[in-house]
């Protein structure tokens, strides 16, 4: 340990401030980011992973960093390091960046700010962490000729070598370790919240609200008038385990989003793009969930597990793939949600009909139209001309604004030829009552795609209609005259 001294005295400029990357600099992990870049083009990463990890860690973040670099203008800063850093420069002091990230990877996030002299990452061979990260900051700028910014524990010999410490949302046991080093260390941020603190962003990632979608589990034993305990009980289980696996596919997709999410105004608030929720902890939740809503699935037997399963199979191929494909992924979407309703059939044990059937997959397109029409509006309105992550141009939006219209419409007239049948008017008491419910469907799909050509509604039509009031009266007015046509 060198003798403590002010980084504001006379030989401040002397003193290289080093400034580490990951958890430092960034609210995150380049290893990870490069990781998800990758995998999110190219289902093979993990195998290069694997591959490099068997010549050691450096060799692993090289590989990495071959397969994927994250985008340095959209990575969460944390803004005390870089107010530091600002400090530092304009005090007339120099700044290095000094990571065990790949070099390449650490130079990007150079060339992005502009704030550092020198940059120096891992090279494939060295992993410039710990004892690793001292020997080389001691040769590079000499015993005591350097300040230095972390974040770890493995920071410590680091911190050992150096003129001065500072640390960025350092644990109390860490924080105390480091001012037994140096007195006069610098906390620049607090502490890092813990496991129970996580809960709340953790949650957030899950989209709790997103499980209201499943609610179509139940549609079988509404329209099938099938209302027992016994079907009840199985539609809450079939609706647990469907919000369990859902869960786990969107944290997946936010892994896989991460550059796009960050770019976009409103989703780079989501806990993974932010920094509030460590991609570590998503990565681990992801595999709990899906175990967890597929253990409770076994509950309802094996058909209802082979439905699930499909159903998540297809998500993630939907996640790796099918979302950038042009209508494809309309069409996707659509069978997911259709895939929700036949759940409910299979786990009630409820034959599902045709006509059931053919409403869900025209409604559902509406909605995954609706969807892209309201994320090409979005990207018109900020004057993107392709929408991120998609595979379509704001030009195609005349066409999927169309394909929304239409495919509302045609649900309707399939609702309609079905309450027409013998056997379904055989189940009311006043069936003319659902004819009603069928004008109110039909203004609310067409005041939809209206709000959404307006740019009045967030990406998911689901979600918007749960929080519009409008949307609200008119679920409800539908649901009166629907209970109004079967007791009346």
């Amino acid at each position: 340990m060198v003798p403590e001294g002010s980084m504001h005295d006379g030989n401040a400029r002397d003193i290289v401030l080093v400034v580490d990357l990951d958890g430092t600099l960034i609210r995150s992990d380049m290893l990870l980011e490069s990781f998800w870049s990758g995998f999110a083009s190219d289902w093979r990463v993990p195998l290069h992973a694997l591959a490099g990890l068997a010549n050691g860690r450096a060799a692993l973040k090289a590989r990495l960093a071959d397969c994927g670099t994250p985008d340095a203008a959209t990575l969460p800063y944390n803004p005390a390091v870089l107010e530091k850093i600002r400090d530092w420069r304009a005090s007339g002091g120099r700044v290095a960046l000094v990571t065990a990230a790949d070099q390449r990877l650490a130079q990007s996030v150079a060339d992005h700010l502009g704030l550092f002299d020198v940059v120096h990452g891992s090279d494939g061979r060295t992993n410039l962490k710990g004892p690793a990260k001292a020997a080389f900051l001691r040769a590079e700028f000499g015993e005591g000729g350097f300040a230095y910014i972390g974040d770890h524990t493995a920071d410590l010999p680091v911190w050992t070598s150096a003129h001065s410490a500072l640390t960025v949302g350092a644990a109390p046991a860490l924080r105390a370790r480091v001012e037994a080093l140096h007195p006069g260390a610098i906390h620049l941020a607090p502490p890092a919240p813990g496991l129970a603190d996580r809960f709340t962003p953790a949650l957030r990632a899950m989209r709790p609200h997103q499980w209201l979608k499943n609610l179509l589990v139940f549609f079988p034993m509404i329209a099938g008038h099938v209302f027992t305990v016994e079907t009840f009980l199985q539609g809450v289980l079939a609706f647990i385990a469907f919000g369990l696996v859902a869960s786990s596919v969107y944290l997946l997709n936010d892994l896989l989003d991460l550059s796009a999410d960050r770019a976009h105004p409103r989703k780079r608030a989501r806990p993974l793009a932010s920094g509030a929720l460590p991609l570590i902890h998503g990565m681990v939740l992801v595999p709990v969930l899906l175990l967890c809503g597929m253990a409770l699935a076994l509950v309802l037997g094996p058909m209802f597990l082979a439905v699930l399963a499909g159903y998540y199979l297809l998500t993630v191929a939907y996640s790796l793939w099918l979302k950038r494909k042009m209508l494809i992924d309309i069409c996707v979407l659509a069978t997911l949600y259709t895939f929700r309703v036949i759940a409910g059939g299979v786990a009630t044990d409820i034959p599902l009909s045709v006509w059931l059937l053919a409403f869900s997959a025209f409604f559902f397109l509406a909605l995954a139209a609706v969807k892209r029409q309201a994320e090409l509006v979005d990207a018109a309105q900020r004057g993107v001309t392709i929408a991120p992550g998609r595979g379509y141009q704001v030009g195609d939006l005349p066409f999927v604004s169309q394909r929304a219209v239409s495919s509302g419409f045609v649900a309707v007239l399939v609702m309609m030829l079905y309450l027409n049948a013998p056997d379904v008017l055989s189940k009311y008491s006043n069936p003319w009552l659902l004819w009603g419910a069928c004008l109110v469907l039909l203004y609310w799909v067409a005041r939809m795609v209206l709000l959404a050509h307006r740019g009045h509604m967030d990406d998911d039509p689901v979600v918007y209609a749960l929080r519009d009031p409008v949307s609200r009266v008119a679920i409800l007015l539908m649901a009166v005259l629907v209970i109004g046509a079967t007791l009346l």
